[in-house]
């Protein structure tokens, strides 16, 4: 056997080696619970270091051979053979805890530091901007959404794009731009109506009251000649001005794709009485700030005059700022300065067929299955908050769902407390309730997934949340159905499209539901449907893109399941089709890469979320 030795080429020959051993070997190591950690290192003894090269372990405690069984560990080995030399191990006793390491910041003023709770008048932008101001706090009109406002150029830009990252501070400030993800670019508009934008906050708190105005918007003005206002920007701070020019359209040359647009708005000039120190009441980045009505003392009042958006050219002699007028940036935005009353919030009602970039519309019955159909107000498609569903009076489960799911915009909602119920605008004979399952193995299982639909404004999502548990929604599913299935596949898909293809928008559409065979096992009387499908929808970069799976489910003895008779399959739109009675929209057929061609029995179930083809 050979040994190490004391050459330096070889030593540096013998860690590649045990490199390679750690990526290969390592991780089966790293099972046992007890073993926090495998690394190369000097032999120690007696506490002493040595020149030795060693494979080192750590565990959570070291003990003695026969206690190893009781910690539910095994001994490590006393040596390795690594490429014919014999490497000695070490086993020392430690455990770790994450401490990041985190690289201060050279401190700045607080309006181009990272905040939270974020503030209006701190530096934002889009991630392929420098640097604007936040303006302030507004909500969406319909659903109650919080949104930062500010400008087009600032959120969007001529590079940007709806859906696209916003960060606090802009990235001019502090270039960590992952570090500092604040939401998304929701809408803008760059025209006449005005030079701005919304973007949604995500993961941090914030208060509406401006930095050092201490004052939260609460109403829209009208700005006359001569009105004095005061605004709270990222570059220059507070400063005031004096109207002196109302009803003004500008031409600006905002470069790129977007070129020269005119803008519609008010100029602003300084306040002789309270003049800015260093003449300037607007810099660059000031834009998105938003000024303010004051009073005869100078003191800001709550009523928004418009939202800034430029200033004087480099060689202009002459001081000024000019701003949107706020009343047609809320008007075109379709925002306000307070949430909606709950009772004035319009959820979006059913399956949004035009959710993608390419209009997908639901799937049709065939002849079939057509008059088996539960009409609604005489349509066989039932409208839920972000889903739709036509539902089998004889079955009493659904003959498909539909659903959007906006990745962007998904909020954590807790299910408590959200009793299962039949749909009251239903006949009650054409709906499955809790009779069958109780005192069994049979889970009340979502088809279009909870989890899936909790989007939009807040009281939108917590509509969505009590709608998915309408039993229309629900089917009976083994127990482990989601967990199982090849580890968790079926529960997963929607989650492997965002994993494994870039998604225009993060936009998802899925369609889902059972296959209502006539052999399907009656259980207290209900046919209990033994597979399922679903198809999975999307764009990358303008392209529709679609897979369809189907997943089987032995239940003919709930008594004994085991998890290895799930089987997931990718197949072919057809062959839902085909089982289901359904037609899928032209799109979709368009858009299907087809799968291996042999039958669902001879075909190799997907092993990983790897395995999908995204066509």
């Amino acid at each position: 056997m050979v040994t190490q030795n004391s050459d330096p080429a070889d030593r540096d020959r013998l860690i590649a080696a045990l490199r390679r051993y750690i990526r290969t070997h390592g991780a089966a190591y790293l099972d046992d619970p007890n073993v926090s950690s495998v690394g190369i290192g000097h032999r120690v003894r007696d506490g002493e270091q040595s020149d030795r090269i060693a494979l080192q372990f750590t565990v959570g405690r070291k003990a003695r051979p026969e206690e190893l069984e009781a910690l539910g560990t095994r001994m490590l080995p006393k040596s390795v053979v690594v490429d014919g030399v014999e490497v000695p191990t070490d086993v020392l006793e430690r455990s770790y805890t994450p401490q990041f390491r985190v690289v201060a910041q050279t401190e700045g003023p607080v309006r181009k530091r990272r905040l939270d709770p974020i503030l209006p008048g701190a530096s934002v932008g889009h991630v392929t901007v420098s640097a604007g101001t936040i303006g302030c706090i507004v909500y969406d009109r319909h659903n109650g959404t919080p949104y930062i406002l500010s400008n087009w150029h600032v959120l969007h830009g001529s590079d940007g794009a709806l859906g696209e990252d916003v960060v606090q501070p802009g990235r001019h400030d502090d270039d960590r731009v992952h570090r500092n993800r604040l939401g998304a670019l929701a809408r803008s508009h760059l025209g006449v109506a005005g030079d701005c934008a919304v973007a949604t906050i995500e993961d941090r708190r914030f208060l509406p009251g401006i930095l050092e105005l201490d004052v939260v918007p609460q109403e829209l003005g009208e700005p006359e000649l001569g009105d004095r206002v005061v605004k709270s920007g990222r570059t220059t701070g507070v400063t005031h001005g004096v109207v002196r020019r109302i009803d003004t359209l500008v031409s600006l040359d905002y470069g790129g794709s977007a070129g020269r647009r005119i803008v519609g708005g008010f100029e602003i000039g300084p306040d002789p009485d309270r003049l800015p120190a260093d003449g300037e009441i607007s810099m660059g980045g000031d834009s998105g700030s938003v000024w303010m009505f004051t009073g005869a003392d100078g003191r800001p009042g709550t009523v928004l005059a418009g939202l800034h958006f430029a200033g004087e050219g480099r060689h202009d002699p002459d001081e000024h700022a000019l701003a949107c007028l706020s009343t047609s940036v809320f008007e075109k935005l379709e925002i306000g300065l307070r949430p909606p009353d709950p009772d004035e919030v319009e959820a979006a009602r059913g399956y949004d067929p035009a959710f993608l970039a390419e209009r997908v519309e639901v799937p049709r019955l065939t002849a079939a299955i057509r008059d088996d159909a539960v009409l609604l107000d005489g349509s066989e498609v039932i409208p839920y908050t972000h889903f739709s569903l036509a539902l089998s009076a004889s079955r009493g489960f659904a003959f498909w769902a539909a659903w959007n799911i906006d990745g962007g915009g998904i909020r954590r909602l807790s299910r408590r407390g959200i009793p299962f119920a039949k749909d009251p605008r239903l006949p009650d004979g054409a709906q499955v309730g809790n009779e069958l399952y109780k005192a069994n193995r049979l889970d009340r299982g979502h088809l279009a997934r909870r989890s899936d639909l909790l989007w939009g404004g807040p009281a939108e999502a917590a509509q969505a949340n009590t709608d998915s548990f309408f039993y229309t929604n629900i089917t009976p599913q083994a127990d482990d159905f989601n967990q199982s299935g090849r580890g968790g596949l079926w529960g997963r898909l929607e989650d492997a499209v965002f994993a494994d293809a870039e998604v225009d928008g993060l936009r998802v559409s899925v369609f889902g539901g059972p296959v209502l065979g006539e052999d399907d096992r009656v259980y207290r009387g209900v046919r209990i449907p033994r597979e399922y499908w679903k198809v999975i929808a999307h764009t990358e970069h303008g392209r529709l893109k679609v897979a369809a799976f189907v997943l089987t489910q032995n239940l003919d003895r709930l008594e004994v399941l085991e998890l290895d008779e799930f089987r997931v399959h990718q197949v072919t739109l057809g062959e839902v089709e085909e089982r289901c009675h359904l037609l899928f929209p032209a799109a979709l057929r368009a858009a299907e890469t087809p799968v291996a061609p042999e039958s669902l029995e001879e075909r190799e179930p997907l092993a990983s979320l790897a395995d999908i083809r995204w066509s």
